[in-house]
């Protein structure tokens, strides 16, 4: 009977770095786009912040959703490709 809680590296690195690219990708979005709006408008420096945090947590909700979906489609703990 095989070991299903192995740790598979692989599937490690590859959602990982998958994770750590959306993540990055996402939250810059997120704080341009408040600035960009908040600027295209002059709705102030205390709107532009307001957008920011807005767009942050829209951005580490999706975060977690990618995350969660990764993990389903790539699971990190199984057997080993060789």
């Amino acid at each position: 009977m095989p070991n299903n809680n192995r740790l598979n590296p692989k599937s490690l690195l590859t959602v990982g770095s998958a994770i750590v690219l959306v993540a990055v990708e996402l939250l810059c979005v997120a704080l341009a786009g408040g600035w960009a709006l908040a600027g295209l408008f002059q709705l102030g420096t205390t709107v532009e912040y307001a957008f920011m945090g807005i767009f942050t947590l829209l951005a580490l909700w999706g975060i977690v959703a990618f995350s969660r979906s990764a993990l389903k489609v790539e699971p990190v703990f199984g057997p080993d490709s060789h």
